[in-house]
């Protein structure tokens, strides 16, 4: 289960200390990859054998499935935490989800996410405006 937000800086050459609470469920390898709405996501290596098994099964006659099977590998990137709970993120997921020093690490749930300051600001201004009305309109899914 991963909860809660932390401030934390990507420093020049992409290192970033996840939390030690999300470590902890994490291991010791990750993959990060493309995340939905300009974030990275983090996934255990369980997570993502699941994720890639699930991407298998999408049909390779549809340009979406081949375009979004495409966007997820090409994307991801196995990543391993140093011993100050640092992880180097590749430069071009870096560029993607356009972190600069002040990023922000999220817990969503079944995974984690990595945001630039900037865009979890406008996400989260965005999704605290219409939270009730998305309370109300997901019940149905409960």
């Amino acid at each position: 289960m991963f909860m809660g937000e932390y401030a934390h800086n990507i420093d020049k050459k992409g290192r970033i200390i996840i939390p030690a609470k999300f470590r902890e469920e994490l291991g010791d390898k990750v993959v990060i990859t493309r995340g939905l709405d300009g974030c990275l996501s983090v996934y255990t290596m369980e997570q993502w054998e699941e994720i890639y098994e699930q991407l298998l099964k999408l049909p390779t006659t549809k340009k979406e499935a081949r375009m979004y099977v495409r966007m997820m590998t090409s994307k991801a990137s196995i990543c391993e935490f140093d011993s100050q709970g640092r992880t180097l993120i590749p430069s071009s997921l870096v560029q993607l989800a356009d972190l600069k020093k002040e990023c922000m690490i999220i817990g969503a749930a079944n995974h984690v996410e990595i945001w630039s300051k900037e865009r979890w600001e406008s996400i989260d201004e965005i999704s605290d405006d219409a939270f009730e009305e998305m309370a109300e309109s997901l019940t149905e899914y409960l």
